[in-house]
């Protein structure tokens, strides 16, 4: 569910949508990471000025540890 809507949101912001890979990996302490693989030219999109576009998903997506309890992280990476 999570990383279909981390999905979805980043290909709306990128450029080249075709490229925009999830990876969601569960991590100790109830953690998990969700790393999203981008072009290298919209990594830079999907980071967002001052780290705004980045950090308003991961606003969203903290809304979530009230329903399912796990912490989120969100790494973004170039192919």
């Amino acid at each position: 569910m999570v990383e279909d809507f981390v999905k979805e949101y980043a290909k709306k912001i990128a450029n080249n949508p075709e490229a925009i890979e999830i990876k969601l990996e569960n991590l100790e302490d109830n953690t998990c990471e969700i790393t999203i693989f981008a072009d290298p030219q919209d990594v830079g999109r999907l980071i967002g000025r001052d780290g705004k576009m980045v950090g308003s998903l991961k606003t969203f997506i903290s809304g979530l540890k009230a329903k399912d309890g796990k912490n989120y992280r969100i790494a973004i990476q170039a192919h």
